[in-house]
């Protein structure tokens, strides 16, 4: 069981940080690369990207297009990465979305993809490349210039209309670009079929350049607002049942980079009940963790009932349950499947539980089991702008 418990924990925690393209295309760093290549191989595929990308400035904005004739917005950038990469990305917009890791847009990269919502289903129905200072490259379907062109985020509406970034390749050091970029007067307009819009705008085009240090801009964060159920499996326990009861956990957390670094912030409301112990748990958590996937978390808890244990020679009880520090543990979910509504991911969840056996024998099942929970479950996560 231990061996089982180590090595779902390895592999649930390995994906935590990787992206899409972290190999798998034919300008993908080695598996024996040393950091300092592997960071350069992938600043030099997102350059490559942008260099491709502005290949399509002026073509004709075509629903559905994916040649120099005309092109959609997602085409637009299909056509680029197969181009510069020889990578397929999804052909939606929605598509693209869900395929990226979400990423806040104090974090953005040049290279890296931002994300509209133009109309009012609430989904997303538009995507950008981005190039860094809040400038991005985009096919857009009405306005006062249509097809590929360059926009801002400091138009109105664009800036309406944002609703994340997400990111195909593993985060580089921050660099940036020679965009000379000069964003025109002239207003965005709204779409009334629900394509996008774009303001007026001009550029001169430039060669990508060397990296160099450059500082990010945007929001301080977001506000997350989930629900998960997991059940309690059995583990040590001798006999029973395979699972021993169920938790569920309402959170609210906050995403800041206040102190630097990303980091997140939560309180949990935690409801636990466990059959084979005999008792509804409700631990009150606080959590931290360097994103919303893996956190550890502490906190006081309350426990209704009289914990006791079955066992061939009668009850064994347990005292201590209601604690001011009842509880410390982790959770991670290593897989994530984004939405326009929301975050889906599995999740497992180790902690420590504050039971302390009554009885004058030591039983290492029992007495282990009383104090460690171990859950697999499912949770919803929605970023609140």
């Amino acid at each position: 069981m231990r061996i089982l418990f180590g090595f779902l924990l390895f592999f649930s925690l390995f994906p935590l940080f990787s992206a899409p393209l972290e190999g798998g295309y034919a300008l993908a760093p080695r598996a024996s690369a040393s950091p300092e290549e592997r960071d350069q191989a992938y600043i030099n595929a997102r350059l490559r990207v942008i260099e491709a990308s502005r290949k399509y400035l002026g073509t004709p904005y075509r629903y559905g297009g994916l040649s120099s004739a005309g092109v959609d917005c997602s085409g637009f950038l299909v056509l680029s990465f197969r181009d510069a990469l020889g990578v397929t990305l999804p052909r939606s917009a929605s598509g693209i979305y869900t395929w990226t890791v979400r990423i806040n847009l104090d974090r953005a990269q040049p290279g890296d993809f931002l994300f509209f919502r133009t109309d009012t289903t609430n989904n997303i129905t538009h995507v950008g490349l981005y190039l860094g200072d809040r400038v991005f490259i985009h096919a857009a379907s009405a306005g006062s210039r249509t097809g590929v062109i360059y926009s801002s985020l400091d138009e109105q509406y664009w800036a309406n209309a944002y609703a994340g970034a997400g990111r195909a390749f593993p985060e580089s050091t921050p660099f940036s670009i020679d965009n000379n970029t000069s964003i025109a007067g002239g207003s965005s307009r709204s779409n009334p079929s629900g394509g996008s819009s774009g303001g007026g705008q001009s550029r001169q085009g430039a060669p990508a350049s060397p990296p160099s240090n450059s500082g990010g801009s945007g929001n301080n964060g977001r506000l997350l607002i989930g629900v998960g159920i997991a059940p309690i499996w059995n583990g040590f326990l001798k006999g029973g049942d395979l699972i021993r009861g169920v938790s569920a956990q309402f959170c609210l957390g906050a995403e800041t980079y206040s102190f630097g670094p990303k980091m997140v912030f939560g309180f949990e409301v935690r409801a636990e009940y466990d059959d084979a112990l005999g008792v509804f748990r409700l631990p009150l958590t606080f959590s931290w963790g360097p994103n919303d996937q893996i956190r550890i978390f502490a906190g006081p808890v309350f426990s209704f009932g009289d914990a006791a244990f079955s066992t061939d020679d009668g009850k064994r009880y347990y005292s201590g349950g209601t604690s001011w520090l009842g509880t410390i543990g982790f959770t991670a979910a290593p897989f994530v499947f984004k939405s326009s509504s929301g975050d889906f991911s599995p999740y497992i969840e180790a902690a420590w539980q504050s039971y302390f056996s009554n009885n004058k024998n030591f039983d290492l099942s029992y007495d282990f089991s009383a104090g460690f929970r171990f859950s697999t479950g499912v949770r919803w996560l929605i970023h609140v702008k």
